[in-house]
């Protein structure tokens, strides 16, 4: 008599083998994290950080590529005041002075009126130009003092006209009536200003 042979029945896995199996897929994830999180984060960091920088590098790209038309437009500029001449082209502060001097008494005689005086003011230096300054003192009518204000303000080098102060003249005595006849004449006081490129020393 043969005997039957009984089925095998596997042992199901138990609580403890699904509990390490759980804590090793755990650890797994977790040294995943730790490790490839700050990985991933310092690449996109560093990507922002060289897109940043080929942004930064494309633009001094173009302002380099400008240079050359900034250089020639600075130096067209430059020409083009030294062709106007709105700066004075002596060598010396005091040769300015002197040239300015004689183009206001010039300028006050030419249109009728009287030079007083004329006093040249210590050059002052800012911004790389001298700054030259000379007060004058003259006598005239109105007209006299329009025609050389507008003389001096539209002359070549640029002369700029600054605290001008203007009084009338007080009237003669009149000798036959004794009486005090009305002036036309002005007193006149001013600073003209006028400026030149500082020479190196």
């Amino acid at each position: 008599m043969k005997l039957l042979k009984q089925p095998v029945f596997k042992q199901p896995i138990n609580k403890d083998r699904w509990l390490a199996i759980g804590l090793l897929v755990g650890v797994v994830m977790l040294a995943s994290l730790v490790l490839i999180v700050p990985i991933a984060s310092k690449s996109l960091e560093l990507h922002d950080k060289k897109e940043g920088l080929l942004f930064k590098l494309e633009q001094y790209q173009r302002i380099l590529a400008k240079k050359d038309a900034v250089v020639a437009s600075m130096d067209a500029i430059k020409t083009q005041h030294d062709e106007q001449g709105y700066f004075n082209s002596q060598q010396t502060d005091a040769l300015a002075s002197a040239e300015m001097q004689n183009f206001i008494k010039k300028t006050i005689v030419d249109a009728g009126g009287q030079l007083s005086s004329t006093q040249a003011i210590p050059v002052t230096v800012k911004d790389g130009f001298s700054r030259i300054t000379v007060r004058v003192r003259m006598t005239g009518n109105s007209e006299v003092l329009r025609a050389v204000l507008y003389k001096i303000e539209t002359s070549t080098p640029l002369i700029i006209v600054d605290q001008i102060d203007i009084r009338p003249m007080r009237g003669r005595r009149s000798m036959t009536s004794h009486k005090i006849e009305p002036s036309n004449d002005l007193n006149v006081n001013f600073q003209a200003v006028s400026f030149m490129r500082k020479q190196p020393e």
